[in-house]
């Protein structure tokens, strides 16, 4: 499965948008957002296509936000929203919750895909794969991925350019 992801949009609903199309364009099954969301408009980006999303540390999800969710048929997450990529397991955090540091200790999936930090990432503890897609507000660039859980081959791209780039 190919699974396209990105982050802390910051109520950025046009920088969503372009995140969307690009990863559709490269062929994303499954699109994530990993939190600090922000804005309704930002979800509205995700509607209509198979997405998941968490909640970050800078939304307050109240019972409108919950209709809302609900009405644009996405599903109301869960720390941590999980689901199977291909007989993979992939698990999403924002990356501040406690149950994220536990994950780090002690993971019970293939990948885990977070945000909160603004920088993208990717690390391997145990058998379990980190990766940060980056953020679509505050980063220099703005920052998404596409990630093959088939072959494990993962790519950084920068948002408004396009191009791949790497990370340290």
């Amino acid at each position: 499965m190919i699974i396209g992801a990105m982050s802390d949009s910051h109520g950025d609903a046009s920088e969503t948008a372009r995140a969307v199309s690009l990863l559709e364009r490269l062929g994303a099954e499954k699109l994530v957002h990993c939190g600090d969301i922000c804005d309704g408009t930002v979800l509205d980006e995700l509607a209509g296509h198979s997405a998941v999303f968490v909640w970050g540390n800078c939304d307050a999800p109240d019972l409108s936000m919950r209709r809302y969710v609900t009405a644009l048929g996405l599903p109301w997450p869960t720390i941590p929203v999980s689901f199977d990529a291909g007989g993979k397991r992939v698990g999403v955090f924002h990356g501040h919750e406690r149950e994220f540091a536990a994950a780090k200790r002690g993971c019970d999936f293939d990948y885990v895909l977070y945000g909160h930090t603004h920088e993208a990432a990717d690390q391997r503890i145990g058998r379990c794969r980190f990766i940060n897609p980056g953020a679509l507000h505050r980063a220099s660039p703005h920052t998404v991925v596409i990630l093959n859980t088939v072959d494990d081959h993962l790519r950084f791209l920068n948002v408004r350019t396009e191009a791949r780039i790497t990370i340290d």
